[in-house]
């Protein structure tokens, strides 16, 4: 006697698919949060490298960092730290080096995904503040775990993307003006926004003058946090 194989029904399909579908809405929430966690762990990383070159660069030139434009040298920061970091540029172009790349940026040409402090103060009541080209010496900053050196690029068509050494906007890497910080909604090209209001969930990260990496929100971003003298 032959037994006939039974099929599925039209129902019982629907009722697999169904539980299909359930299980992925379940799981690629999960799955998006750490694919945006290991991002996040790779660009602390990223920043962290870039903290130790800068110290390797502050012990060859008598504790003295750039900031602004290469501290005055012609140069801007991230040209001067290469020679102390283990990538290099082919040339003059530096889509070879991943050191500088945040992977949540979502512009994937853009080699230089972080800005540097170049804000200079009057005195402690200044509010405004200016643009500062020449070095700075570590030591005349007495609070270097509360003092921002670098910050996460923030991306918009006011920001120039940068393949290249000598590509325009190599001079805009810096963070000088209230118009730069996260909490601003300016986009003008100078005095736009330049620090990332949302780069990893609500906020973005910061590499300080201890070293140290720390993730913070727009609002924490206070003007004192990138003055040397505090």
């Amino acid at each position: 006697m032959v037994r006939k194989q039974r099929a599925f029904t039209l129902i019982e399909l629907l009722v697999v698919i169904a539980i299909i579908a359930l299980l992925m809405a379940i799981l690629l929430p999960a799955l998006r949060r750490a694919r945006d966690q290991a991002k996040e762990v790779v660009c602390k990383s990223n920043l962290r490298q870039v903290g130790l070159g800068a110290g390797f660069y502050a012990e060859e030139w008598d504790l003295y960092i750039p900031r602004g434009l290469g501290g005055g040298s012609g140069q801007a920061w991230f040209q001067l730290f290469m020679p102390f970091l283990a990538q290099k540029p082919s040339g003059r172009d530096y889509r070879s080096v991943d050191i500088y790349r945040c992977p949540s940026y979502p512009d994937k040409e853009q080699t230089v995904c972080y800005v540097v402090n170049g804000w200079d103060f009057t005195d402690s009541s200044d509010r405004n503040g200016h643009e500062i080209l020449k070095p700075s010496k570590l030591t005349e900053c007495r609070q270097r775990a509360r003092t921002i050196y670098l910050a996460d690029n923030e991306n918009g068509h006011w920001r120039h993307i940068i393949r290249r050494a000598d590509d325009p906007g190599e001079n805009r890497c810096d963070v000088w003006n209230p118009g730069h910080l996260p909490t601003s909604n300016s986009q003008d090209v100078t005095r736009g926004r330049r620090v990332a209001r949302e780069r990893h969930r609500t906020g973005c990260h910061f590499l300080f003058l201890d070293w140290h990496v720390e993730w913070m929100t727009a609002e924490d971003v206070t003007i004192d946090l990138w003055r040397f003298e505090k």
